[in-house]
């Protein structure tokens, strides 16, 4: 039978018979028998795909499962047919080159700019600057003057709001020699709070009669370290007419060093700090210029004080003997009572003026024999009366100027409210003017109106009602500001 089969084909038969021929016939090996799917079976796997087998840790993780996060932090593993998303480098599109070119121009920019301005900061000390007193202290190299210039230009935000606070001094005899800077805080006022009233203010004792007076000698600078919406009604509540106070300097004139303290610097002031006197109370707002500062106690509201009555005499005798430079005259007094030292100096003065009066005019009167009424009835001659000093003679006469001053104000107080209430309205109507002006809502003002309201608000503060001034008032507020 296996030579039949084989031999079965178109001749294949010779050539299978001599292959057998040559070697032994091996039997094929038996098949291994298969089971016979019922319909059924057939039925479902045709229906359901077979899923794989799973591993025995994916059988155990979905066996247990867990709330819990997953720690793997690893990046699954890219097979190779999956795609990283990334483009090559001849896919970007045209917004993604301009954005690399914008880069390149800016980064080009700022290089220059950088290159430039270090060479504008190193360059040499200019005229300005060597006047200016810029360079003092500072080492002749490039990285010096970066520096230092540097420093000057981010110092900016800590200095005053302008060079020169005050505008420049009055000629006399309208403006003053001498200038006195002055707080507000403790010093002429003081403040408290309670939860019945609130914040309150009293006024120190003699602060009306200082001012005053100390404005005959003194251009007066209310120097505060508070804002102005905090400071002004204080101000205006102190000198409601202006007469006093000359100029009124508020936290933004104040400089804040570079450690952070906040000082009062007086070179700013536009005056000679030779002829410049400060009342403050705290010691660290004078920093820059000590020799011009005088600290007194904070005055914590208590009444019958006579701190700053006491102070007036110390200060007239600098104004009336015209001191050329008060800065050594205050360095001596230095962490010294003022009042108390120079009332005690002042006696001994008098003193010895008065001891050498009597002895000089005792011998003379003895050597001179004459003849006079008590001298017939038995009596001592009368001793000539000793005249008053220079400082004696210039305080009356101030004295009487206050006097007369505070008369003027009493009798021409309604009148100088009225005036200063029209120019207040006029000012008023000028800012709704201009607004209405500015967004074209306000036709065309008659040419009289405008001559009419600015004769309401030029007329003299000075004169009453009846047209007169007393022309010792226009000596005392000659220096006042407009």
């Amino acid at each position: 039978m296996a030579t039949a089969q084989s031999g079965n084909g178109n001749g294949n038969g010779k050539k299978r018979k001599g292959q057998l021929g040559g070697r032994p016939n091996i039997p094929p090996l038996p098949k291994e028998p298969q089971a016979q799917a019922t319909p059924a079976a057939e039925e479902a796997s045709a229906q359901e795909p077979s899923a794989p087998t799973p591993t025995p840790a994916e059988a155990a993780a979905e066996a247990e499962p867990t709330a819990l996060p997953s720690l793997d932090i690893t990046s699954p593993s890219i097979t190779p047919d999956q795609r990283t998303g990334a483009k090559a480098a001849s896919t970007q599109t045209s917004i993604d080159r301009q954005r690399r070119t914008f880069a390149r121009l800016w980064t080009g920019i700022f290089l220059l700019s950088a290159v430039g301005g270090v060479a504008y900061l190193s360059r040499g000390w200019t005229e300005a600057e060597e006047a200016a007193g810029v360079g003092e202290g500072v080492k002749d190299a490039w990285w010096a003057r970066i520096w230092r210039r540097g420093g000057e230009a981010m110092d900016y935000f800590n200095r005053p709001q302008w060079k020169e606070l005050l505008p420049p001094p009055l000629p006399f005899p309208h403006g003053r020699p001498y200038t006195l800077v002055i707080d507000i805080d403790d010093l002429l006022v003081a403040s408290t709070w309670d939860r019945q009233h609130g914040w309150r203010t009293a006024k120190r004792p003699g602060v009306d009669y200082f001012l005053a007076y100390m404005s005959q000698f003194y251009e007066i600078v209310v120097f505060t370290t508070q804002y102005v919406y905090s400071a002004q009604p204080v101000l205006e509540s102190l000198d409601p007419f202006s007469t006093f106070i000359q100029y009124r300097l508020f936290r933004e004139s104040a400089r804040t060093l570079p450690s952070g303290q906040l000082v009062k610097d007086l070179s700013y002031l536009n005056r000679d700090l030779s002829k410049v006197i400060m009342l403050d109370t705290v010691k660290d707002y004078a920093a820059l210029q000590p020799d011009n500062a005088i600290v007194l106690p904070k005055w914590r509201g208590t009444p019958g004080d006579k701190g700053l009555v006491g102070l007036i005499p110390f200060l007239e005798s600098i104004a009336i003997h015209k001191v050329p430079d008060v800065r050594p005259i205050l360095h001596k007094y230095a962490d010294q009572d003022i009042p108390t030292a120079y009332a005690a100096i002042e006696a001994a003065q008098k003193q010895k003026a008065v001891e050498e009066w009597n002895a000089t005019h005792s011998s003379a009167s003895g050597s001179m024999g004459s003849f006079t009424l008590s001298s017939m009835f038995g009596g001592a001659p009368a001793a000539p009366k000793m005249p008053m000093s220079y400082l004696e003679q210039k305080r009356a006469e101030a004295q009487a100027i206050y006097l007369e001053e505070q008369k003027y104000f009493k009798e021409h107080e309604g009148e100088m409210k009225r005036l200063m209430e029209e120019d207040r309205q006029r000012q008023l109507g000028e800012m709704r003017g201009s607004l209405l002006g500015y967004l074209g809502l306000q036709g065309p003002q008659a040419p009289g109106a405008l001559a009419e309201g600015a004769g309401a608000a030029t007329a003299p503060v000075g004169q009453g009602s009846t047209g007169q001034t007393p022309p010792v008032v226009g000596v005392a507020m000659g220096g006042k500001s407009a």
